[in-house]
């Protein structure tokens, strides 16, 4: 499937090129599998073509990521707090979870979101979150945004420096892409570590 999306962008003139990478580019945020950093690296490949503008095309893509994830903060900024006080929310976040991670969020909030926005996965997730649990606009957004420039013009850097060969991008992306999942799996069981700890320590606390 992925071979033949990228065929039919390979035929798309430069107007439509725009757009239809642009899009996917803020689609990860809603739908993580979207194949945002293949974009961004198409988009660099087709540069090398002489068919797209490299760059332009990366901060294309790179403010059209960042509008939707801004969408998705201030979605779970408004909605995130009642979904966490109740029902299923309550069940997958208990109160005292909740409590450790607002706390330290103020501590480790700015750094956590920088780290995770380069993690497949967890960039998606990290920005609901942190509006979820309340962290400011600028301790939330600022990182987020400086994260994914460094890693879409990594992207497109290393996409033009490979040349004309889109075997050799896509390999480029899908092995980066499979080594970073390998962190953000480690990460993800240190987090749930640390809450657990948290947790727990919370709870000793107040018996």
């Amino acid at each position: 499937m992925l071979d033949a999306f990228l065929d039919w962008v390979l035929r798309l003139p430069p107007g439509p090129t725009y757009v239809v990478l642009a899009l996917l580019s803020a689609l990860e945020n809603v739908f993580p599998p979207v194949p945002a950093d293949m974009a961004v690296a198409l988009g660099a490949f087709l540069a090398g073509r002489g068919e797209v503008m490299a760059w332009p095309l990366g901060i294309l893509c790179w403010a059209s990521n960042q509008a939707s994830a801004m969408g998705i903060y201030f979605f779970a900024r408004k909605r995130g707090p009642s979904f966490f006080d109740h029902g299923l929310g309550r069940r997958l976040l208990p109160a005292k979870a909740m409590s450790a991670l607002k706390q330290g969020s103020e501590h480790y909030g700015v750094f956590a979101i920088f780290v995770s926005r380069f993690l497949p996965g967890l960039r998606a997730a990290i920005l609901p979150f942190a509006g979820a649990i309340g962290l400011s606009p600028v301790r939330a957004l600022v990182p987020a945004g400086i994260a994914s420039a460094l890693w879409y013009a990594f992207l497109v850097g290393a996409a033009m420096s490979l040349g004309r060969n889109l075997a050799s991008v896509r390999q480029f992306v899908e092995d980066a892409n499979r080594v970073l999942t390998l962190v953000a799996l480690v990460v993800t069981a240190l987090f749930g570590l640390w809450l657990w700890q948290r947790t727990r320590k919370r709870r000793r606390a107040k018996t």
